[in-house]
């Protein structure tokens, strides 16, 4: 790979696991011959993660740590780390690594093939999934699926999977226009790449569930149609049209420089 990468790793209190993630992370990079950098966004957690992160920043130079400014969701840590970033192209994970690191070869795969964006399925081969979800959150994932695609026309198998890779430019055209920053901005970043004619390819990957993930079937699945209501409201209202998308070079922390593990 030529072009230059960044991995944005939203992190709230993930003390507990983000030294095994980073160093999995760090192990799989180390094999790799890329210009990388690993970008961990801080969500204003109350643990060690902070320091943990630090630790390890001082210890190679493709880690760095960015600060939220207190607890604003996971929305707020994806578009605050990719806005930040400095890569030609720029990927977004889990701290908890359910699709495991490896996987992000095939996302960079299809970027390199032509697709602007890249978004990890569970859905498209579910044979890949080495540890499903409980049957009460596939279903209430089948039923948000299935009104994604009534309200918001996205076609997609899998929106939710917390695995996805932007080419530089259509993340600056797309992440400045976000609204959302709870559960709803993974179907908001797809909709505008929709809106705006970005060319998207969904991948199957490997993928675990963890356990420790948490959702109230009521309440989170009460917030996703409200986000999905408000998606369609901010179309509606051009409000997506009237953004004043950022520059790429704004958003940026210095050029990119081949950093070495």
């Amino acid at each position: 790979m030529n072009s230059s990468l960044s991995i944005v790793i939203p992190a709230f209190n993930e003390a507990t696991r983000l030294s095994k993630t980073l160093e999995r992370v760090l192990d799989f990079l180390s094999k790799q011959d890329w210009n990388v950098e690993v970008v961990v966004v801080d969500d204003g957690s109350t643990d060690e993660t902070a320091d943990i992160v630090r630790a390890y920043a001082k210890k190679t130079r493709i880690i760095r740590l960015l600060s939220n400014p207190g607890n604003r969701g996971k929305g707020f840590s994806v578009r605050n780390g990719v806005l930040n970033a400095a890569g030609d192209i720029v990927l977004f994970t889990d701290a908890d690594l359910s699709a495991p690191i490896e996987e992000a070869t095939k996302l960079l795969d299809a970027i390199d093939s032509g697709a602007d964006i890249a978004i990890g399925s569970r859905w498209l081969r579910s044979d890949l999934q080495t540890r499903r979800q409980s049957l009460a959150r596939q279903a209430l994932g089948r039923v948000f699926n299935g009104l994604l695609r009534i309200l918001l026309g996205l076609e997609f198998k899998d929106t939710q999977c917390g695995f996805k890779a932007f080419r530089a430019e259509a993340a600056q055209a797309l992440f400045p226009r976000q609204r959302i920053e709870g559960w709803g901005f993974d179907p908001e970043l797809l909709f505008l790449a929709r809106k705006f004619g970005y060319k998207v390819a969904e991948v199957p990957v490997v993928w675990a569930h963890d356990d420790r993930t948490r959702i109230n079937p009521l309440a989170d699945g009460s917030r996703m149609v409200a986000d999905m209501l408000r998606i369609r409201w901010c179309d509606l209202t051009r409000q997506y049209d009237n953004a004043r998308p950022m520059r790429a070079a704004t958003a940026k922390v210095g050029e990119p420089q081949r950093r070495r593990i």
